[in-house]
């Protein structure tokens, strides 16, 4: 039987640290109150294109599978936040990498898009379509977030990591997956400005307000995430005493300590990023991955196992068992532009942007009013 194993990683964080003492100099926020909260301290803010993190760290993921990008057959690019929607984000990162002869598409779960790719890629190179696979997870969360919205703006950054994974006779990469949606509760994550719905409405495209209601998104996230971590160990026959590493999507500390208490995993087995890149949507799992393997905490053969919910509500989990090597295969160069302004600055334009957008949406409406009114 053919096995997708993972045979390279990366990742791609920006470099402007957003820090919670940043949050408070324009929300009525502090240190204390983030942290109890959220167990976040930093996230990042990006300079550049989510395309652009997307590629780098597919570049240092192919370095250390050993490959080069013509290499590639198949690039998956999960994300919710993509630059663009026509032309497809995948095939940017294709054009770049020069793997000429590659499919390409994006998958948009939300923050389960890149588990989500990781169970379609495993699935087409298993039944023959491909030979490996690259599958990024991306966001750029800032562009899109109502910064003056005290709930969400704490809880989000920007980031990107990727895999390749390769066809291998060994059971390597994922032996047992769960994905599923609580579509009936798909309202109570909702980006309000993100889609063509909202064009009508007279809202521009990034001029968003956010539907978040976190008692009962956490009620739901620590349900899905649990029960999917417990079925795929049953499904795989193994206990939580044969799992070496829990990397959990890491969107609130509170929710991580609720799914491992339930899971049956202790503090000392769960791998945690959230205090330093907050949610980073389809991007936090795997970079929290990518982490791991770095820290030398997924040892050579180990399971991991992988729990993940996002908008939709989609939920999922992976067991993930680990090859027999653990570092890169070839150095990476790939690194991003030196950022020429402060997390904070990079905020504040993106506020004062917003603001100038919701005084010309404003004028459109009453323009607009006017017009079907006329006579």
């Amino acid at each position: 039987m053919t096995h997708a194993a993972i045979v390279g990683w990366g990742k791609c964080l920006p470099p402007s640290v957003l820090t919670n003492h940043d949050l408070a100099t324009f929300l009525p926020t502090d240190d204390e109150w983030i942290t109890t909260r959220t167990g976040m301290k930093e996230r990042r803010i990006s300079h550049v294109p989510g395309i652009e993190l997307a590629i780098t760290a597919a570049r240092r993921a192919i370095a250390c599978a050993g490959m080069r990008g013509e290499d590639i057959d198949l690039v998956i690019y999960g994300s919710c936040s993509n630059d663009e929607a026509v032309p497809n984000s995948a095939s940017g990162v294709q054009q770049r990498l020069r793997a000429t002869r590659a499919a390409a598409f994006d998958v948009n779960t939300a923050c389960t898009s890149f588990m989500y790719g990781l169970s379609i890629g495993s699935s087409m190179i298993k039944s023959g379509v491909f030979k490996n696979a690259l599958v990024i997870g991306v966001e750029l969360i800032s562009q899109y977030m109502d910064w003056e919205n005290r709930n969400v703006a704490v809880l989000f950054g920007d980031g990107a990591a990727a895999v390749v994974l390769q066809e291998a006779e060994q059971e390597t990469g994922v032996i047992a997956e769960k994905l599923q949606c609580y579509a009936d509760s798909r309202q109570i994550l909702r980006v309000r400005g993100m889609g063509t719905l909202y064009a009508n409405l007279g809202v521009q495209l990034g001029q968003t307000s956010w539907d978040f209601d976190g008692q009962e998104i956490f009620r739901k996230a620590v349900q899905g995430m649990s029960e999917a971590s417990l079925d795929v160990m049953r499904r795989a026959q193994v206990t939580m005493d044969d799992v070496a590493l829990v990397v959990p999507h890491q969107a609130n500390l509170r929710i991580i300590d609720a799914v491992a208490k339930r899971a049956g995993a202790g503090p000392d087995k769960v791998f945690l990023t959230v205090q330093k890149y907050g949610n980073m949507s389809s991007a936090t799992a795997p970079v929290a991955l990518v982490e791991a393997v770095e820290q030398g905490r997924v040892p050579p053969g180990a399971l991991v196992l992988m729990p993940a919910f996002g908008g939709g509500l989609t939920l999922s989990a992976h067991l993930i068992r680990w090859g027999e090597r653990v570092t890169p295969l070839q150095p990476c160069d790939a690194e991003l532009p030196p950022s020429p302004k402060t997390a904070l600055e990079l905020v504040n334009d993106i506020r004062a942007q917003k603001k100038l957008g919701d005084a010309d949406a404003r004028q459109f409406k009453t323009l607009s009013f006017a017009e079907n009114h006329a006579g």
